[in-house]
């Protein structure tokens, strides 16, 4: 299949701009924009390799010169998007390009929204109707450039910052966070490792499978969620196996942004747990989500198990139903070396009472297919921990 059939534009749920190389086109977009002086956001591992410094300096031939911002944490914080916001204004930048992984893109939308606000980021938490408090007038555009494929981000209305007094995961939200202009070009994710792109593209996989899981009423997301873990299924394993396998690359990142438009549905146990994990350990999002899965899906499994035989059957799995999804999950894990427990990435059950409160407490455990306990989610961690299925 050549290249140009990527090469597309899509308007859904944003306007994105689909195909290899069109990073190029980021000057241009700018301008559509209004945006004179942006603000690059970025990690500091990408800032220091040379696809960051290319684009800044095809921007600043363009006659768009960027002010890198990279002091961002793999779990972002609010020292990370007050930090960003101070460079932001004291370099009169006048727009944001999100540009990495999730924790990039993540910071870069609250930055963004947080340039014009007088209350603190905590304020807008994503309760309620918090989001009314904002200053739309304050916010300022972003075009979102995904690096990796798992998060979904770059077409997302909210931003999971970490609050580091209250060691907690916060969502922050405003309808338009989305951003204006999302760049889906596969070279930018060649030759990523394979432990991240398994790690992200099992968080994409998380995404669609809660979403598609949920009880909800949102036949839409759960048909995006649906065809989303077909490419999954099909591309993961292959990009996994080879990083410059450039029609893999574009279908993952496909996929990812399928899993944030799908979980508009809900999502569930895994993300409530993953996110106190992630908020008092540290660790990858998408790898706790990996470890994670098949004991959310064991939990789940007396509410779920029409929606898995219909998954199933969709992927042509060799068997039926929930054990033959629940197969497949394992199986994939163990293709990619992923852990079975949480043990092995150095997390005990000493904490098991805090994070199931706060699991319980997490704005993702409504859409669960089932209400899930304090205690449910007590066992759930345990059983992560030992390996307990």
């Amino acid at each position: 299949m050549s290249d140009n059939h990527f090469f597309t534009n899509w308007n859904y749920p944003t306007a994105i701009r689909v195909g290899p190389g069109r990073i190029n086109e980021l000057p241009q977009l700018c301008r559509e924009m209004g945006m004179a002086t942006p603000m690059l956001v970025t990690d500091p591992g990408l800032a220091a390799l040379p696809m960051i410094q290319s684009v800044v300096e095809n921007c600043l031939v363009a006659g768009v010169p960027l002010t890198v911002f990279s002091e961002i944490k793999g779990n972002p914080t609010g020292t990370n998007v007050s930090d960003g916001v101070a460079v932001f204004k004291a370099h009169g930048c006048d727009g944001v390009i999100a540009f990495g992984g999730g924790s990039a893109l993540d910071a870069g939308k609250a930055i963004a929204l947080m340039v014009g606000q007088t209350h603190p980021i905590w304020e807008f938490e994503d309760v309620g109707d918090n989001y009314l408090k904002v200053n739309t007038r304050g916010m300022v555009p972003v075009i979102a450039v995904p690096t990796t494929a798992g998060t979904g981000s770059e077409v997302g209305r909210s931003s999971v910052i970490t609050d580091e007094h209250a060691k907690l995961k916060k969502i922050i939200f405003h309808p338009r966070m989305l951003p204006e202009i999302v760049l889906l070009d596969p070279e930018l994710t060649l030759g990523l490792p394979a432990p991240i792109t398994a790690a992200t593209g099992m968080d994409a996989l998380s995404h669609n499978l809660e979403a598609f899981c949920s009880n909800n009423f949102h036949p839409m997301a759960e048909g995006i969620a649906l065809e989303a873990m077909r490419l999954i299924n099909v591309y993961l394993p292959r990009a996994v196996a080879d990083g410059n396998d450039l029609e893999a690359r574009m279908q993952m990142l496909v996929a990812s942004s399928m899993g944030a438009t799908a979980f508009q549905r809900g999502l569930g146990a895994m993300h409530a747990l993953a996110h106190p994990l992630g908020a008092l350990y540290d660790k990858h999002h998408g790898l706790l989500n990996a470890i994670l899965m098949p004991y959310v899906l064991s939990a789940n499994q007396v509410a779920i198990e029409e929606p898995m035989s219909r998954l199933s059957r969709y992927l042509g799995l060799p068997t039926a139903g929930f054990t033959g999804v629940l197969d497949w999950v394992l199986f994939l894990r163990r293709d990619f070396g992923i852990p079975n427990t949480l043990a092995e990435i150095g997390i005990g059950d000493e904490d098991a009472d805090q994070i199931a409160q706060m699991a319980f407490a997490d704005p993702s455990a409504p859409g669960n297919p089932r209400p899930l306990s304090v205690d449910d989610y007590r066992e759930i961690f345990f059983s992560a921990c030992r390996g307990d299925l």
